[in-house]
């Protein structure tokens, strides 16, 4: 089942997202890792700004989450992770198909240039990797994250894009 994630899904939401970042760990660049790969006040921060996290639910529990954020002509897919023992069930796929669902927009994704399994992912629903030139601006229009980032990281577009 998928649903919209309330406040006391905050410590499950940190959870996912740092035992499936582990996948990141000696693949992204190693300045741009650390331990716990997305800490609580940032998630929290991340929640206040505007991101809306959505949850896959088997069983009682969550074992993905996907967040989009409204950005005024875009929205952003933002964190998307499953947990490790749930991987290769399907639900991200449900997640993101789920959050496409909610709007009309187009769909822009950032991820690390080297998770290449999350851009083949991207990839397989139909989005498309940007030029660089178009990454650097959009990554500084709508994600304000650090220079080293923009340099490591690459943005995908849905089709309506």
């Amino acid at each position: 089942m998928i649903r919209q994630c309330t406040r006391d899904d905050l410590g499950a939401i940190f959870e996912i997202v740092n035992d499936a970042a582990q996948a990141y760990k000696g693949v992204i660049p190693q300045d741009r890792w650390h331990e716990p790969y997305m800490p609580l006040d940032e998630l929290k921060e991340e929640i206040e700004h505007g991101v809306v996290f959505w949850g896959f639910e088997s069983e009682g529990t969550l074992a993905g989450v996907m967040g989009i954020q409204d950005k005024g002509e875009v929205d952003l897919i933002r964190h998307a992770y499953v947990r490790t023992r749930d991987r290769n069930r399907g639900i991200g796929s449900e997640l993101l198909r789920h959050l496409e669902s909610l709007t009309t927009k187009s769909i822009l994704i950032g991820t690390w240039a080297d998770a290449a399994w999350a851009i083949r992912f991207y990839q397989q629903h139909g989005y498309r990797l940007l030029e660089r030139a178009d990454t650097e601006r959009l990554l500084k229009k709508y994600w304000g994250v650090p220079e080293r980032q923009i340099a490591t990281s690459v943005v995908l577009a849905s089709p309506r894009w």
